[in-house]
């Protein structure tokens, strides 16, 4: 479901323990994130989309387009 997720980690060599542990998750979780699994959590879906430098519609497969909103200031 989650297959942008998957690519931006990719994208940064990161595997998903990588990433759990930025996102202060279990390892499987983040699994399940990626999966479809187990909804994420709008704080983490925030954290992701920071990280990544993207939008959360990117990460959750509403868009194609990468690039983010302009943030707040």
């Amino acid at each position: 479901m989650y297959e942008h997720l998957r690519g931006l980690r990719n994208d940064k060599d990161m595997n998903q323990k990588q990433v759990a542990d930025l996102l202060k998750v279990h390892q499987t979780t983040y699994s399940d994130y990626e999966l479809g699994r187990v909804n994420i959590p709008a704080e983490q879906l925030k954290r992701l989309a920071e990280f990544f430098d993207t939008s959360i519609d990117y990460l959750l497969d509403f868009t194609d387009e990468r690039k983010p909103y302009p943030r707040k200031k």
